[in-house]
Formats: structure tokens, C-alpha cells, sequence
């Protein structure tokens, strides 16, 4: 077998599974569209790569014009796109809109479309050297895609030494119920080492239950850090060992909440990896300390992603003064615009 690459000097890589999709974003007059590439893991991909993290991408690409756009935006990212198969299917589309406050509510068009038909011989190889594998939303727990995925992922926890993260990214309308979602949830939290889910997520999967309990049964089942997102209001970490903490939200000149919650997985597994709390054996040791910076890092980024029209988080600019674990500022990072 051959050695894994971050084992002989390179950096490691993270490898993201799930579903790749347009997202039609409305406007400001009514009826008007943009077309925008995203999905949740696309999303987490592209915010790993513009933070200067090996990334690979499994999705399933429509030969469209969405799926071109949708290849060549992860190409131009720099994302390794070798074990994303070439899919017959058309793309999946999500109509994207806005409440007043800008949070962003989502209409799929997903019957017969790329990203859920994925196979045993599609997801048997992951990139070799994966040191961190993440999944979730709607392609974990879709069929056939779910069966799939979490036979890959499995495959991996078992092996032990890569890390898996999982966000459910929860959506009422395809999950139909609660019960359905949770056990959904709760069969991926149990081979997950990682979780970030939002407050909305929770509550809707666990009504009436107080987070604290919702992420003691989560570590309970498995998992090493819980994390849950809280909107403006930041952040709350939840370590089997470390124990709890809580960090603020920042303030944000918000435009949309689209890819809000993927720039924060994106923030909080690059910061992961800069303290090298990348493997399952470094994360249960991880400090309240590290942790703290952890999700600090992941709640600038979230936060400046929601200054931007669509799911476009910022890209970090290098910082050769300073060591790999120093907490990022918004000085760090800027937008391929020239804002930041």
C-alpha cells in the first residue's frame, strides 16, 4: 500500500462527500434569479480550499450546463475532483429565498437528480490520504445516496485514524417529520467524531429538548465535540473530555444567511487542522483553550460570509509573520473582490 502523502511531508488533505447543486438565489426585484454554485459539502470544499486546505470533492457532476458550472468552479478552487464521478443525471436545483432579516429558506427540485444516486463502486475508494473525511446533509440521509455514504464513511471510522465530521443540515420539508430525522441523525452521529448542527436544526430534531442534553446524547452515542451554532449569538462547544464553552457571535453587516453554516464547518475544521487537531486521538485531547480558538476562527468566517450575496466565503491570506495557530482577524482574510 502506498504511504498516505501527509504522512511524507504534505500538508493533509480533507475529503468532502454530498451532494453538489445550484442554488437559484433571489434577488432584489421579484422573479429575478442568480444561479450560484453550492449544496452544503460543496460549500464546505470550497471554503477548505480558499482557506488553504488540500481538499477533494465526491459529488456526483451532471455533463449540463449547472454540472460545468459546478466542475469547473471546484477546478478553479483548486479542489481535487478525481473520485467525483461523471453522473448522467441532471443537477440538482434549490430555489433560494429571503425573509426580511435575510435568513434564506430553500425550495428543492431533487426528484431524479445527480446527487442521490450514487453506488457501491462510486463511493468503495476515498482519496488515500484523507486525514479528515466530512458528510452530511441532504445525500446522507436521502436514499439511495444515505446507504451508500455511510458504508464510505464507516470504512473509515473503522480504520481509526481519520477524523469524520458530520452536519446533518437539517431541511423540515425533505425529512418530513422529526422522527425521521432523527434516527437519520443519530445513525450518523454514531460514526461521527465531529458534529456541528444549528440551534434550529436541534430543535426542530429534538423539540423541547435543552441543547446541553441534545449534545450529551450525541457524545454519549460516539462523538468527541458537539458543536451548535447559534445564529448572532455565536457558538456553544461541547467536549466528551474538555467539557463545555461557549464563544459570542460577531456583528455583521448581514446580507444572506446562504452557506453561513457551511463557511462555519469550513472555519472550524480549518483551525482543526492549523493546531493539529486533525486525528481522532488529538481531538479527544484537545483544551478548552484550543477549542475556544477553534470555534472563534469559525465564527469570523461564518460571519463574513454572510456580509456576501450567496455562499461565498473569504479566502485567507498568507501570514508568514505569525505561527500556523494563531487565531485568525479579518485582517487574515479577503474576497476575490478585493473587500475585506
Amino acid at each position: 500500500m502506498t504511504e498516505p502523502t501527509h504522512v511524507r511531508g504534505l500538508p493533509p488533505i480533507v475529503t468532502v462527500i454530498g451532494e453538489a447543486l445550484i442554488d437559484l438565489v433571489q434577488l432584489d426585484v421579484p422573479g429575478d434569479y442568480r444561479a450560484r454554485p453550492g449544496g452544503s459539502p460543496f460549500n464546505v470544499a470550497i471554503g477548505l480550499a480558499r482557506l488553504g486546505h488540500r481538499t477533494a470533492l465526491m459529488a456526483r457532476l451532471a455533463d449540463n450546463t449547472f454540472g460545468r458550472m459546478l466542475r469547473t468552479q471546484a477546478e478553479t478552487e483548486g479542489i481535487d475532483l478525481t473520485y467525483a464521478p461523471a453522473a448522467d443525471e441532471p443537477t440538482t436545483l434549490a430555489v433560494v429565498s429571503m425573509d426580511p432579516e435575510g435568513r434564506a429558506s430553500y425550495d428543492f427540485y431533487l426528484d431524479g437528480t445527480a446527487d442521490w444516486q450514487w453506488t457501491d463502486t462510486e463511493t468503495l475508494h476515498t482519496p488515500q490520504d484523507t486525514a479528515v473525511l466530512h458528510f452530511g446533509s441532504v445525500a446522507s440521509w436521502t436514499p439511495p445516496a444515505a446507504a451508500h455514504i455511510h458504508s464510505a464513511v464507516q470504512r473509515l471510522r473503522t480504520r481509526g485514524t481519520t477524523l469524520i465530521s458530520y452536519d446533518p443540515n437539517v431541511r423540515p420539508a425533505l425529512l418530513g417529520d422529526p422522527q425521521r430525522g432523527r434516527q437519520a441523525a443519530e445513525r450518523s452521529v454514531g460514526i461521527a467524531h465531529l458534529v456541528k448542527a444549528s440551534r434550529e436544526d436541534v430543535e426542530w430534531l429534538y423539540p423541547g429538548t435543552p441543547i446541553e442534553q441534545i449534545a450529551a446524547h450525541w457524545l454519549e452515542r460516539g462523538a468527541l465535540l458537539v458543536l451548535i451554532t447559534d445564529g448572532p449569538d455565536g457558538a456553544h462547544a461541547f467536549h466528551a473530555s474538555a467539557g463545555s464553552l461557549s464563544r459570542p457571535g460577531r456583528k455583521a453587516a448581514l446580507v444572506d444567511t446562504v452557506g453561513a453554516g457551511d463557511a462555519f464547518t469550513a472555519g472550524l475544521l480549518g483551525a482543526l487542522l492549523r493546531h493539529g487537531l486533525h486525528t481522532p486521538q488529538t481531538l479527544a485531547t484537545a483544551d478548552q483553550d484550543e477549542l475556544a480558538t477553534a470555534v472563534d476562527d469559525a465564527i469570523l468566517i461564518s460571519a463574513l460570509t454572510c456580509e456576501r450575496l450567496g455562499a461565498d466565503p473569504p479566502t485567507a491570506l498568507p501570514r508568514p509573520h505569525l505561527p500556523a495557530q494563531a487565531p485568525l482577524t479579518a485582517t487574515d482574510l479577503a474576497f476575490a473582490d478585493g473587500t475585506g
